[in-house]
């Protein structure tokens, strides 16, 4: 897979990209990133890439060139890549969506910034994409977020299938809890039936606290 990043921030991406589970998919070449600077395609001597909206109001608005040439150039190299644009007020960033997007060879993730971007640019956007419900300063982090939740499905990536097919939300309930050892810390101890071996009760277990902390802590899964 890969997975190019337009942004006025490129810096911000490196640390991320350099570390744990992306560092390993790049290694393996299972996924490649490629970090653009938006301002490399800015108009003019200054690099201008927003403007005032038209009609008022605050902040500044990201210009349509800049955005048009960065994703055409891309798209010139990753003809079949998707592009995402990182907006609150896009549809919610899911697991559905995670797996989805893993499936794909070539993703374009799209970060605004300031007041957001003009309306034009989302004729070259396939989707909207929002990480929750709040705001924040720019698109990188849920950029961030959605390249780590995505390549880390991309299979070989993890080396065990298994550990994301247990998770939070791969089964539409939340993640059972989990221990190790010591067995015995402070007092608390570590629930019986893990113990013991017997792996059919501990699968009955863990998908009875599965649902016991999705009731909890997210009802709004087991509303169907």
């Amino acid at each position: 897979m890969k997975i190019a990043i337009i942004t006025l921030f490129p810096e911000m991406f490196e640390p991320i990209l350099n570390s744990s589970m992306m560092w390993k998919a790049q290694k393996e070449n299972l996924a490649n990133f490629e970090i653009v600077d938006l301002r490399d395609y800015g108009i003019g001597p200054r690099k201008q890439v927003d403007d005032t909206p038209y009609g008022g109001g605050a902040g500044m608005v990201l210009k349509p060139e800049p955005v048009y040439e960065a994703v055409e150039k891309l798209k010139s190299k990753m003809p079949k890549a998707k592009v995402l644009m990182m907006t609150p007020r896009g549809e919610k960033f899911t697991q559905v969506i995670a797996k989805k997007l893993s499936k794909l060879d070539e993703i374009i993730l799209l970060c605004g910034h300031y007041e957001g971007f003009d309306e034009r640019i989302l004729d070259i956007v396939d989707g909207e994409i929002s990480v929750g419900d709040y705001v924040l300063t720019g698109g990188e982090l849920p950029a961030m977020t959605i390249v780590d939740a995505v390549v880390r499905l991309i299979p070989g990536v993890l080396g065990d299938n298994q550990s994301y097919q247990d998770e939070s939300f791969s089964q539409g309930l939340l993640e059972y809890p989990q221990y190790t050892r010591p067995d015995d810390f402070r007092g608390m101890k570590v629930p019986d039936i893990l113990l013991g071996g017997n792996h059919s009760k501990i699968h009955v277990w863990r998908k009875a606290e599965a649902v016991k902390k999705t009731k909890k802590n997210r009802p709004d899964l087991l509303d169907f």
